[in-house]
């Protein structure tokens, strides 16, 4: 996938520029330990990064995991989407996704999630997507409800967070009807 819009590109992730991956996790480590949580511990130093981007090479080789990287005009990573939790017997994947705290609110996230999602139904026919969302996360609620995802229910202390606390989560999800 390689996608411009605006001043901003998504594309599928290059393994093999680990620093700058490292360097977009730990610019937002304190953001992101609750709910990209593992992605925060694969990533503790530089080293860990580069292994972890290895095992994340071979998942996209194996289809079980897809991430897209959201990259400024001077080719920052700004961002990212990916694509967990891939059942392929019944065509359904979660989407994850953020945005490097110097760049919300500006609706990048947004049309991210939506390319990817066109990406993913074009390109995999996925009939149904999933996106999670803290219920207290009203920016990642808004880019869920913005790409056509419908609230299906909010589950009671569902996710026990890194400092362990216990959350709720709404699930959101989009059927892609052909």
């Amino acid at each position: 996938m390689n996608q411009s819009f605006e001043h901003f590109k998504i594309t599928t992730l290059d393994t093999s520029d680990s620093e700058t991956f490292y360097n977009l996790i730990a610019n937002n480590r304190a953001r992101l330990v609750d709910f990209f949580a593992g992605t925060v511990s694969k990533t503790n130093t530089l080293e860990d990064a580069k292994a972890y981007c290895l095992q994340i090479e071979e998942n996209i080789k194996n289809k079980s995991y897809f991430p897209f990287i959201i990259k400024d005009l001077n080719n920052n990573y700004i961002g990212l989407v990916d694509v967990k939790n891939i059942d392929w017997k019944v065509s359904e994947a979660e989407l994850g996704y953020f945005i490097d705290a110097n760049f919300e609110g500006k609706g990048i996230i947004t049309k991210a999630v939506g390319y990817v999602v066109e990406y993913l139904t074009k390109t995999y026919q996925f009939k149904k997507l999933l996106c999670r969302a803290g219920s207290e996360n009203l920016g990642s609620i808004q880019v869920a409800l913005n790409n056509g995802f419908n609230l299906q229910g909010i589950v009671k202390n569902d996710y026990k967070t890194t400092t362990g606390e216990i959350v709720d989560l709404n699930y959101y999800w989009k059927v892609i009807d052909y």
